[in-house]
């Protein structure tokens, strides 16, 4: 799948800054669905399609082999994490200049090189952990229910539900792993990932500091990323919480 970097700087901007979700349910009313239909797709069914976005966007995009850098640092990074506070996770790297990371909600995780090549390791952790907690919390969850309403498949989803998910087409898979990878998280979710990332930090020994640093990296990098300062705000309040617990 082929995104300038502009598009993939939109789907991480849900991390530097917080702001109101582009999919939500006032928006899938406009087209016709009724935020009931939402309830009719099951757990089950949002893992299905979570699991089939996940190949899709593998598929797409130039996966780091085991023998590249990349691969091998990111290995590196996220050791002893496979099993984390109960989810079962897989870390791939994709290729390409585009700054992005995201976690589904079977615990398919992402991390797109752009981002590795501006961070330090422990930043990279700290996105990491922070996208951990979307899943964790059921952000993600939520997130693929929303762009499965508002993909091409949506009408037959909402309707009958998983039967019909490994019916979707490649056009429908690829509007679907597009609208959750490129829909954004509430301000309200963002700041719970937040603090669970900045936990997820603390539990795990890494420097929490790194969590704040690649806000501000991220808020510093121009373009889209210049035009949100909600996420100085957000590494202050990591910043408070390192604070408050360097006290106790």
């Amino acid at each position: 799948m082929r995104k300038s970097s502009s598009a993939a700087l939109l789907a991480i901007a849900c991390l530097a800054a917080g702001t109101a979700s582009a999919l939500d349910l006032k928006q899938l009313s406009s087209t016709g669905l009724k935020a009931g239909q939402a309830l009719t797709l099951s757990d089950q069914d949002v893992a299905k399609a979570a699991d089939q976005s996940c190949v899709y966007m593998d598929k797409e995009n130039k996966v780091a082999p085991a023998s590249s850098p990349y691969a091998q640092r990111l290995a590196r990074i996220t050791e002893g994490l496979a099993n984390e506070d109960g989810l079962s996770l897989s870390f791939k790297v994709y290729l390409t200049e585009d700054v992005n990371a995201w976690a589904m909600a079977n615990g398919c995780v992402r991390v797109y090189s752009g981002l590795m090549n501006m961070a330090s390791d422990d930043e990279v952790r700290g996105v990491i952990g922070h996208e951990i907690g979307h899943v964790k919390l059921g952000h993600s969850k939520s997130r693929m229910r929303t762009a499965m309403l508002a993909s091409a498949g949506r009408d037959t989803l909402a309707a009958s539900g998983n039967a019909n998910i490994a019916q979707l087409t490649q056009g429908q898979l690829g509007e679907l792993a597009e609208g959750f990878v490129n829909a954004q998280f509430s301000q309200k979710e963002e700041s719970a990932a937040d603090e669970y990332g900045y936990r997820f930090m603390k539990r795990h020994s890494y420097d929490p500091a790194a969590l704040a640093s690649m806000f501000r990296k991220l808020s510093s990098q121009g373009g889209l990323m210049s035009s949100h300062p909600g996420s100085e705000a957000r590494a202050g309040r990591i910043d408070a919480m390192i604070k408050k617990d360097g006290k106790r």
